[in-house]
């Protein structure tokens, strides 16, 4: 399976700006032929406006699903778009969608863990499921930046058969080493693949990191994008290495869960 992430400067506060931007880049990674498009956290707005949110918000994820499912279907690829500010009703959410290569989104995903330090708890309400599906018979899940810190939360959801984890981020330079260390941690204790998309740029007075990337189920880091531009960073994977990892040191067969 191959995979391009696009590591997106986007504009802060300026969806206009961002959807063509992201169709831009888009068609741009649809070059490589990859089977899978990944885009950053919030991509729409950037993270996050605190003045006007509701209204730079997407309604109901009908652009998202729109114009991003529109990108799927033209270019035959599986898209994951990231994440966007999406407005429910009166509340908002940080949502992830997921399409095929017929342009069908065929899951969502509301981030569940909101970054407390930075107010996000204030401004967006968490979600309350996990998220798996599957792209080209792979099983996959998505997570959402500061998920990651929450091991209990990737585990539940890789006991139920992942081979690739999608991580889309917004994650800043000065915790950059968190975001790698953690990232091979997830990778190497639930014998998977990892694939995170992390934009660059800055908001506010925020800087962020890049340095998307994407591992492998002993950590091997097999794919990195710069840390201080926007890229395209493509990879392929050999999913067939599964097998053999998780048969030579079976993890999940050797669980206790009634203990834990």
């Amino acid at each position: 399976m191959k995979i391009s992430l696009i590591q997106m400067d986007m504009a802060p506060c300026a969806p206009d700006e961002n959807y063509p931007r992201a169709a831009q880049l888009i068609s741009q990674a649809a070059g490589e032929e990859p089977d899978v498009i990944v885009l950053p956290e919030t991509w729409n707005v950037g993270f996050f406006p605190h003045d006007h949110l509701e209204e730079l918000a997407d309604h109901d994820g009908e652009r998202t699903q729109s114009e991003m499912g529109a990108q799927a279907a033209e270019h035959a690829v599986n898209l994951v778009a990231g994440s966007v500010a999406n407005r429910k009703g009166d509340q908002v959410f940080n949502t992830a969608y997921i399409f095929d290569r017929q342009g069908e989104m065929i899951a969502s995903y509301d981030k569940c863990h909101l970054f407390s330090p930075m107010g996000e708890h204030e401004y967006f309400e968490p979600g309350d499921h996990l998220c798996r599906f599957e792209l080209d018979g792979v099983f996959c899940g998505i997570i959402i930046c500061y998920d990651l810190r929450f091991p209990e939360w990737i585990r539940k959801l890789s006991v139920e058969g992942l081979d690739l984890l999608f991580v889309v981020s917004q994650w800043p330079d000065v915790r950059a080493d968190h975001l790698r260390t953690l990232l091979r941690a997830r990778a190497i204790e639930n014998q998977m693949f990892v694939a995170c998309c992390n934009s660059i740029g800055r908001m506010g007075e925020t800087q962020y990191g890049g340095g998307s990337v994407v591992i492998d189920p002993w950590g091997t880091v097999l794919a990195q994008g710069p840390v201080s531009a926007e890229d395209i960073i493509c990879c392929e994977i050999d999913l067939s290495v599964l097998a053999g990892i998780r048969s030579s040191i079976n993890v999940f067969r050797d669980r206790r869960p009634e203990l834990y």
